[in-house]
């Protein structure tokens, strides 16, 4: 395995060669998260690139992280424990670890290994990684740690693709697609582009720390009516007052939290797609940005983004279960049905069900593991969004961001406030649940 150009030498000239790189100190090569964070930013390209849904983008973030942390584990004992052993269904990785290896730069390698398995466009990835094993070179790693790093990272990622070909991933590519209910008050495909419900059966997927997806089911919406007295009516009254009266502030907070990864634009009589992040993308990016802000070297960073990452996909799991549960109609369709026809939300209707608010869900699960990790109170500059041409908001603590996030789906018009705050108290149960049930560090 090479990642420089191989020029021959004359003997004496190579063996000069490899007594220098042998002296080389290349220690302090990765100290920081750097190299983790644009390993995370690559994958973050190419998860809109090839258009994953929010649920399957933070299977892809859980993964590749874990494998990442476990080399983590495997090589700083004293200090942090492996996931792999306490993760539902798993077993500790059981590679030895080599005594020539550079730790982080096998942890990159496993991050690679499993990233690069787990999307479309493997070039990409394959691309990036070589850039940065090229540079990690010209930093004075000698060829033969740097072959002897990325064997033993892509060995503990073999072991994490294999953990993860269990968990009914690509069994559930084969599952019959959703059938739109005639039934009033459940969920119909909405404008512009009328797309099939994404992932209904994404509660057959197996948690990394749930019980079962359906381990802290929500309340209920209000029962269905059309009854301008009645509870459901007053709901979407809401929503639709809400966008009429919005401030710039609330239309801004909407657009930041968007996150829509696949926005239908209609121009005429063309159509065309709008390529964005996903909201498990934007809380990485937020884990990202609070590692280095606390000064994480790159244990910590890896940490950080492993449970953040887990945080997100049991959130995940637990809102699409509640999600093909209550199947429960849209804001737009119903205000259209019933209100006012000619009513456009600020924000594009995603297309699955409502009941609860997945960015309510997963945003808190998010910001309670970041919480644990760094404080609540950590002054957060979120430049997240800034590549998708919107601009940099200021947060002095995760729960203020979690809360943000979750009522921007109420400004946006896509979410009644029902599913807003029950879907914040189901983020909650699986962030405490995630605390309680495993841990990084060992036991004394």
């Amino acid at each position: 395995m090479r990642y420089q150009k191989i020029v021959l030498l004359p003997i004496l000239l190579l063996v000069a060669v490899m007594s220098c790189q042998e002296k080389k100190d290349y220690s302090q090569a990765i100290t920081d998260g750097t190299y983790f964070h644009a390993a995370q930013k690559q994958v973050t390209e190419v998860i809109i690139h090839d258009i994953f849904s929010p649920p399957v983008a933070t299977r892809i973030y859980s993964y590749s992280s874990l494998a990442a942390y476990e080399v983590v584990a495997a090589t700083d004992p004293a200090n942090y424990a492996p996931l792999m052993g306490q993760l539902n269904g798993s077993e500790a990785i059981a590679v030895p670890v080599p005594a020539t290896i550079y730790p982080p730069l096998a942890a990159l390698a496993a991050y690679y290994q499993v990233s690069t398995a787990l999307i479309f466009s493997e070039e990409k990835m394959t691309a990036h990684r070589d850039s940065i094993f090229g540079l990690l070179q010209e930093k004075g790693i000698p060829q033969d740690v740097l072959d002897a790093s990325v064997a033993y990272g892509q060995a503990v990622g073999d072991q994490v693709k294999a953990y993860a070909k269990k968990d009914n991933y690509h069994q559930s590519r084969s599952f019959p697609k959703y059938s739109v209910s005639s039934e009033p008050g459940t969920w119909q495909p909405t404008p512009p582009a009328y797309m099939e419900a994404v992932e209904p059966h994404w509660n057959k997927i197996r948690p990394f720390v749930l019980d079962s997806a359906a381990q802290f089911k929500v309340n209920p919406p209000p029962a269905f009516s059309t009854e301008p007295n009645s509870e459901f009516y007053k709901r979407a009254k809401e929503v639709y007052d809400i966008q009429k009266q919005a401030t710039k502030e609330q239309t801004d907070i909407a657009m930041f939290w968007d996150c829509n990864p696949y926005k239908m634009n209609v121009k005429g009589h063309v159509m065309f797609a709008t390529k964005k992040i996903t909201p498990g993308g934007h809380w990485m990016g937020i884990a990202s940005i609070a590692s280095a802000a606390a000064g994480k070297d790159w244990k910590g960073t890896v940490e950080a983004l492993t449970l953040t990452a887990i945080s997100l996909n049991e959130a995940f799991i637990a809102c699409w279960d509640e999600k093909y549960r209550s199947r429960t109609i849209r804001p737009e369709t119903y205000i259209n049905q019933h209100i006012d026809e000619n009513w456009v939300p600020l924000l594009q209707t995603p297309p699955f069900p409502e009941h609860t608010s997945g960015h309510s869900v997963a945003s808190t699960a998010a910001s309670y593991t970041l919480a644990q990790l760094f404080g609540d109170q950590l002054h957060i500059v979120d430049s997240t969004e800034v590549a998708y041409g919107l601009p940099v908001r200021e947060f002095d603590s995760f729960s203020q961001a979690a809360s943000e996030a979750a009522i921007s789906r109420f400004y946006g018009g896509i979410h009644y406030m029902t599913a807003i705050e029950e879907g914040s108290k189901q983020g909650k149960q699986v962030g405490e649940l995630i605390w309680k049930k495993i841990s990084t560090r060992p036991k004394k």
